[in-house]
């Protein structure tokens, strides 16, 4: 598809690849579903480490997905993704490009409104991405392996990828991002002024529950991709300093081989789990964990869905979504003596459950679809005034 310029449609969707499960994944999901005849543009699609609802969807994808090795890992991939979006054009009155790299460089004849998740953070804060920036001290050993193999070879990408990143980001004609951290971050880095409309937490309590075995209701949990700046050592030697707790981590990613077996029987690292399962590690859950700086994370709404409290670090997309001393408490910094000190003082406070969901509600997908389809009624309207005029 590389190359080519796709029909004229009212919409189409652009993704920067669909290689792994995500909150971008579930949010391109729920986009698809506010637009339910667009075409979904894509530079990678592995359906086996995927999202399966993506297998009902119209997806094109480009050239180089025809290489086994980008799809089994998009970061391989990453040299050639620029050139890639920039070689596809979409004819389409908005093209709506959800996007935390590549896909806002997009062609596109008509307005073109970036969905961004971050400016890329392997770009732009690429020693913590790779594990060896400020929160070295804290991870300690472990989980700089990632960053030790793919600094040198990154490094030296960056100064030609930041300047297709400027391009492509100023030939946007609105930008949309998921908190205010990020509103804040995207004018830092771009110049641009990005309106925040916050994506909803995409796992409803509602559906099939599926016990996991070998876990006792009543542990902590924590949902994550296993990356260096995501700071799962910290979480778990938090571990040490709380004897009695017993800790679920959920996900995967380049460090799970690192990560997957802990040495303590209170530690369980489960890799990917089915929407069936996770709704039964929420539901049995005493709170959630994460002491990730994060663009947004649905986790802490997912939980909220559930009735579980929070324990997060004070930062990033948590501030729009946790409510302290309602539907969760927060640590400073991460490290893990302040991890363990805010679990057990999370512990000590008498959570509501029902104020925690009544919260989670106000963040609904019906509401993140609506505004989302308001704005790319004006864009239309916009379109509409550039071709008459």
């Amino acid at each position: 598809m590389t190359g080519s310029r796709v029909a004229r449609s009212p919409v189409a969707l652009v993704h920067d690849y669909l290689t792994q499960y995500g909150g971008g994944e579930r949010v391109i999901l729920m986009l698809s579903k506010a637009f339910p005849n667009a075409g979904l543009y894509t530079s990678l699609y592995d359906p086996e480490h995927s999202f399966p609802e993506f297998a009902t969807l119209d997806i094109q994808t480009m050239a180089i997905n025809r290489i086994g090795a980008f799809r089994r890992n998009h970061r391989l991939a990453l040299p050639l993704l620029p050139r890639s979006f920039s070689g596809l054009r979409i004819d389409a009155d908005v093209t709506l490009c959800s996007s935390s790299g590549f896909a806002h460089g997009t062609a596109t004849t008509g307005r073109k409104v970036v969905y961004c998740y971050s400016p890329p953070r392997w770009l732009y804060h690429t020693e913590d991405y790779l594990g060896s920036g400020r929160y070295k001290a804290a991870l300690g050993k472990r989980g700089n392996l990632y960053g030790r193999v793919n600094a040198h070879g990154l490094k030296a990408l960056i100064p030609s990828l930041r300047r297709w990143d400027q391009r492509a980001a100023r030939s946007a004609d609105r930008y949309l991002t998921t908190s205010n951290a990020m509103a804040r971050e995207i004018e830092r880095t771009y110049g641009i002024a990005a309106e925040v409309v916050h994506p909803p937490g995409a796992l409803a309590p509602l559906g099939p529950h599926r016990e996991v075995t070998g876990v006792d209701p009543g542990f902590l949990l924590c949902v994550s991709r296993m990356m260096p700046y995501k700071n799962l050592d910290v979480v778990v030697k938090a571990m040490e300093y709380n004897r009695g707790d017993e800790l679920v981590v959920v996900g995967d990613g380049p460090q799970f081989s690192e990560f997957k077996n802990p040495g303590s029987k209170r530690i369980h690292f489960l890799g990917r789990v089915e929407d069936d399962q996770l709704r039964w590690l929420y539901e049995n859950s005493r709170a959630l964990v994460s002491a990730a700086f994060e663009d947004y994370g649905l986790t802490p709404l997912e939980a909220a869905a559930f009735g579980k409290p929070v324990i997060v670090l004070r930062g990033g997309g948590f501030i729009d979504t946790v409510v302290e001393g309602t539907t969760g408490h927060f640590f400073d910094k991460p490290h893990p003596r302040q991890v363990a000190d805010a679990i057990r003082e999370a512990d000590e406070h008498n959570w509501d459950s029902e104020k925690i969901v009544a919260h989670a509600a106000t963040f609904s997908e019906e509401g993140f679809i609506s505004r989302i389809r308001e704005i790319v009624i004006e864009e239309t309207n916009l379109r509409l005034e550039q071709v008459s005029s």
